[in-house]
């Protein structure tokens, strides 16, 4: 599933300096995020769960972070006061994608961290998120965050990781809405893909291609979800956000992302389709017969 004074220092530089600090990362190389309000116990239980290697770079996620990412787009009670939930990121080869694993997280599923991950520019890692006990799992990608800014040259914009927590709360929401998880996160990844193919121009296409789109997947929006989702879309496409990235790491990502069309309820979904196209089929077959026996 999957400090002396010269090591504090260390951390310290981290978070000013993420950039600098990322030189060196190469394949295999972990960092881990603890959040800050884990007891030392359970940040030992955390760690020893992880099979944390000694030469970790350790990083803290504050309870203020969450707040500064999400608290726009989820109710400040729901964030609460503590930050727990931690992670453990490892560097993997160019091209292998993202592979994220959780235990205790109660709101956030795997596939929500991975699309929001993928829009955030996150790519070629294993990633297990973990708690001490049960917890939503919203402190996690702002550590994820964090830890790949030090494993990457590249920082993260504060606008993009305000609209990957964003887009983490939406489509959870999204699922407590329909009652279906793996039918949230497909809706989420197949606009993206979407828009990474061919990007709307108007406000009206946008809608078109979320309604398209949710109609397959049998979903039924409702208007707020809809004006929801438009807006963060829209929020995506004037970010700098690397489309061409995105699609290559969903690609890799299908497999898990698709999970809801390997599943039961995703076949029986998928024949009901064909069926009700066999019909209007055989509807059309027997119309044209019809048509010519009374022409002749």
């Amino acid at each position: 599933m999957k400090r002396n004074i010269a090591g504090l220092l260390l951390t310290s530089l981290l978070f000013v300096y993420p950039a600098m600090a990322s030189a060196d990362a190469a394949e295999g190389d972990v960092i881990i995020t603890l959040g800050e309000n884990l007891t030392e116990q359970e940040k030992q239980q955390v760690l020893n769960e992880m099979n944390a290697p000694e030469n970790a770079q350790m990083i803290t996620v504050s309870n203020a972070e969450e707040h500064k990412y999400l608290g726009d787009v989820i109710p400040k009670a729901r964030i609460g006061t503590k930050a727990i939930s931690s992670s453990m990121i490892t560097i993997g080869a160019k091209g292998s994608g993202l592979d994220v694993e959780t235990n205790n997280i109660t709101w956030v599923t795997e596939e929500m961290y991975t699309n929001a991950l993928i829009t955030a520019g996150v790519k070629d890692a294993k990633i297990y998120i973990t708690a001490p006990f049960p917890v939503s799992g919203t402190a996690a990608l702002t550590g994820l965050m964090k830890a790949y800014e030090v494993s990457s040259d590249k920082v993260i914009p504060d606008e993009v990781k305000k609209v990957a927590n964003e887009e983490m709360v939406q489509t959870a929401k999204l699922a407590d809405s329909i009652g279906n998880n793996d039918k949230a996160v497909a809706l989420m990844a197949k606009i993206k893909e979407e828009i990474a193919k061919n990007p709307p121009k108007t406000d009206a296409d946008l809608r078109a291609l979320i309604e398209r789109i949710a109609k397959d997947l049998g979903i039924t929006l409702t208007e707020e979800e809809m004006n929801s989702l438009i807006s963060l879309f829209n929020k995506m496409k004037n970010l700098d956000i690397d489309w061409n990235q995105v699609n290559d790491q969903l690609s890799k990502a299908k497999e898990k992302l698709s999970t809801f069309l390997q599943s039961e309820e995703g076949k029986t979904f998928i024949q009901n389709i064909i069926d009700i196209l066999k019909e209007i089929w055989n509807a059309i077959k027997a119309a044209l017969a019809s048509e010519k026996q009374q022409n002749q």
